[in-house]
């Protein structure tokens, strides 16, 4: 579990690091892409009512 706990914080450090030193318009396609991604989920159709 301790592994697995490393490699978590581990990881997500280096993400922050490579977004760190994208430029700004890759910072902004990627805004873009989530935004879309977003959209075409809240399109699928209601949720399940739970019984």
């Amino acid at each position: 579990m301790a592994l697995r706990l490393t490699y978590l914080v581990v990881s997500n450090l280096l993400s922050w690091m490579v977004l760190l030193t994208r430029p700004g318009a890759a910072k902004d396609v990627e805004i873009l892409v989530l935004r879309q991604q977003l959209a075409v989920l809240h399109r699928n159709g209601p949720r399940p009512q739970l019984s």
